[in-house]
């Protein structure tokens, strides 16, 4: 697919980055493996392989080690995609004009094939390693985070990461589909967990980098609702979030261990939640402290995802 055509279907109403005229294999290993968004990649993986683990009845271990490779494939595909569509706001932000298709390491029709190719790769193998519910719902998930969250919600409401958070909840699910072949009420609740985290996830993070978010043009709600609003979603989400990662346990889907600590790891979310809240701040909700609060809740708030799932899969285990 030629250049042209690629420029043609870019985002309308920003300006096209400027381009190296540079064949596609031209790019390193290391920038192919950026088009996958690794750091994302990780907790994906982890959440797919818990809900996997978790899951009764057996699966070989060649499937289940290929189940999760397929759900990294999905993922990096969807991210692959993501920075091909995005590569005009990408070039502006500081934090993402490095990445390999605003730099020009990586041609925008180069990053379209090579998640397109990745995305239908990942679904075949999950449907012939597993089964074909787990296989539709690896699709769902990639074309979620693609046309609902990256073409229509990113750019045009404040709620994007809240309705686009979805796309990140599918993992857990499928896993546990590629075990059973079927939905449970455990990874529906796992689901919802992970649905109602990311928006104070993401909200810590816009926070501290509203200004490439303006910059860009991409409305995330600090730039729309102010960073006051924005501290009083993150607390409020937070506490959402603790009695939801506790029912595994009121519905006896996980023992005490998990319970304890659920209500432990929540505890330190609702702490750090409250430190963003307090942040010293002007009249206008500007930081005084350039957002210490919220990035230390947002690092917390990576942890807190790898510990909770992986204190449910000890519980099961024990």
């Amino acid at each position: 697919m030629s250049d042209t055509i690629m420029r043609a279907s870019a985002p309308a109403g920003v300006a096209e980055p400027a381009l190296l005229d540079q064949a596609i294999l031209g790019a390193t290993t290391s920038d192919w493996l950026a088009l996958l968004k690794p750091r994302v990649l990780y907790l994906v993986v982890y959440t797919g392989a818990a809900g996997l683990l978790v899951a009764p009845g057996p699966l070989n271990p060649v499937l289940a080690f290929t189940a999760i490779l397929c759900i990294a494939m999905a993922a990096g595909a969807a991210g692959a995609i993501n920075m091909w569509y995005d590569r005009d706001i990408d070039a502006i932000m500081r934090r993402t004009a490095k990445r390999p298709v605003p730099a020009g390491r990586i041609s925008p029709s180069g990053a379209l094939s090579f998640g397109v190719g990745l995305s239908f790769l990942s679904v075949l193998l999950m449907w012939m390693a597993t089964n074909l519910l787990a296989a539709a719902i690896l699709a769902l998930s990639i074309a979620f985070y693609v046309f609902v969250y990256t073409m229509w919600l990113k750019r045009r409401t404040p709620q994007n990461i809240v309705i686009g958070g979805a796309a990140g909840a599918f993992p857990p699910i499928i896993g546990w589909v590629a075990v059973t072949g079927h939905l449970a009420l455990l990874p529906l609740v796992l689901f919802a967990l992970i649905f109602i985290w990311t928006p104070p996830h993401f909200w810590a993070l816009s926070l501290f980098a509203s200004a490439d978010y303006e910059k860009a043009g991409v409305p995330m709600l600090p730039v729309v609702a102010g960073a006051k609003a924005t501290r009083r979603a993150v607390m409020s989400y937070t506490l959402w979030m603790v009695p939801i990662s506790l029912l595994p346990y009121v519905l006896h889907e996980a023992g005490s261990f998990y319970g304890a600590s659920a209500l432990g790891l929540g505890a330190a979310f609702i702490w750090y939640a409250i430190g963003v809240m307090r942040d010293r701040q002007d009249a206008t909700g500007v930081s005084l402290t350039r957002d210490a609060p919220a990035k230390a809740a947002f690092k917390y708030s990576i942890l807190y995802l790898f510990l909770l799932f992986g204190a449910l899969v000890v519980d099961h285990f024990l």
